[in-house]
C-alpha cells in the first residue's frame, strides 16, 4: 500500500482505477467484504460547492490550505465509493443557519432513495421546529443524524435541541457529531458540552467525528464512561492531521480496548489526500488485524444492521 498523501496522479482514470486496487486489496486482505465508512459527505451541489469555495479559501474554521483531492460529479463520487468496495456509507450534511435543515434532509431522503447503498442521513439545528422535522425524518427511514458543532456554531445543551437529543436516544440513532476542537475551536467544541448532553441523555448513540481531535484523551474518557459512545477514525493518524495535532502514542492501547466502538471513517470527497492513506494510516499503527476488521468493517455492520444483502 502506498500510503502517500495527496492528489497527485488521479487526474484521469488509471490513477483512480490504481488507487481502487490498492484500496480492495487492503480490505480483501483483511478478509472483509468491503468497508464501511461513516463519514462521507453527499449533500445538495449548490451547497457542496460552497462547502469547496471554503475549503479552497482557507477559511476560519479550516485553518490551512486544504486541495479536495475528489472534485468530481455526484454520479462519480458515488461510483469512486463503490469501486473502492465501500459497501456503505453516509451523507453527512449540515446546517449553519435556522430554517435549512428540514430542506436538507428532503434532499438527503431523496438521495437515499436513488442511492441504496448510502444510509440514509439526516440533521437538525436549534430551532423550534426541530422535533419535529427529526420525528419526520425518523419516520422516513433516517438511520443516521449529523450535527456539527463547530459550524453551526450552536450549544448542542440548548433547550430548542433536548427533545432532539431525546428522540434519538429512544430511538437508537446514532448521531456523528463533530464536537472535537479541530481545526479549529468553536465556543462550544471540546467535551463539556456534549458531555452535559450525555448525562441528560445517557442512552444517546453518540459518534464523536475525528476521534475528537485534538482533544483525543478527553474522548476517550467519555466513551470509556459511556457505553454507547462511539469514535470514528475521520482523518486521524494522516500525515496531514499528524503533523499539527498528533495522536498521543500512550494512548494506543486504550484506542484498542475500544476496538468494538471505533468506526471507519474518511471525510470523502472533502480530503487533501487519497482514501486510501487513511486505510493505510490506520494499518500502521500496529493495533492488528482484528482491530481493523472491527473498525473499517464490522462495528458499523453491527451498528447499523447491515447483512450480506444490505
Amino acid at each position: 500500500m502506498s500510503g502517500l498523501p495527496g492528489g497527485d496522479g488521479l487526474r484521469g482514470g488509471g490513477g483512480l482505477h490504481a488507487e481502487a486496487a490498492e484500496v480492495r486489496a487492503f480490505w480483501q486482505g483483511l478478509g472483509l467484504p468491503g468497508l464501511i465508512d461513516v463519514h462521507t459527505h453527499f449533500m445538495p451541489q449548490n451547497v457542496l460547492d460552497k462547502v469547496w469555495a471554503y475549503f479552497d479559501a482557507a477559511g476560519p474554521l479550516v485553518g490551512r490550505p486544504w486541495p479536495i483531492t475528489y472534485r468530481e460529479a455526484e454520479a462519480e463520487r458515488v461510483e469512486r465509493l463503490r469501486e473502492f468496495g465501500v459497501r456503505a456509507f453516509t451523507a453527512m450534511l449540515y446546517p449553519h443557519r435556522p430554517g435549512m435543515a428540514a430542506w436538507l434532509n428532503a434532499w438527503a431522503a431523496d438521495f437515499a432513495a436513488r442511492t441504496p447503498d448510502c444510509l440514509h442521513t439526516a440533521t437538525f439545528f436549534p430551532e423550534p421546529e426541530a422535533p419535529g422535522y427529526v420525528a419526520r425524518a425518523l419516520a422516513d427511514g433516517a438511520r443516521v443524524f449529523k450535527a456539527h458543532l463547530q459550524v453551526g456554531g450552536y450549544d448542542p445543551v440548548d433547550r430548542l435541541l433536548d427533545e432532539v437529543w431525546g428522540l434519538l436516544a429512544d430511538t437508537g440513532t446514532p448521531v456523528v457529531t463533530h464536537c472535537g476542537s479541530g481545526p479549529v475551536p468553536g465556543k462550544h467544541t471540546g467535551p463539556g458540552p456534549i458531555g452535559e448532553v450525555l448525562a441528560r441523555h445517557p442512552r444517546l448513540t453518540l459518534v464523536v467525528a475525528h476521534l475528537g481531535l485534538p482533544e483525543y484523551s478527553d474522548f476517550l474518557d467519555l466513551a470509556e464512561r459511556h457505553p454507547r459512545v462511539h469514535l470514528d477514525t475521520t482523518m486521524a493518524f494522516t500525515d496531514f492531521v499528524e503533523r499539527d495535532t498528533p495522536f498521543p502514542a500512550a494512548e494506543l492501547p486504550r484506542l484498542g480496548r475500544l476496538q468494538g466502538r471505533v468506526l471507519l471513517g474518511s471525510d470523502f470527497p472533502n480530503i487533501p489526500y487519497r482514501y486510501v492513506h487513511q486505510l493505510d494510516a490506520l494499518a500502521r499503527l500496529g493495533l492488528g488485524e482484528e482491530w481493523l476488521r472491527a473498525v473499517c468493517h464490522d462495528n458499523a455492520a453491527r451498528l447499523f444492521a447491515l447483512t450480506a444483502e444490505n
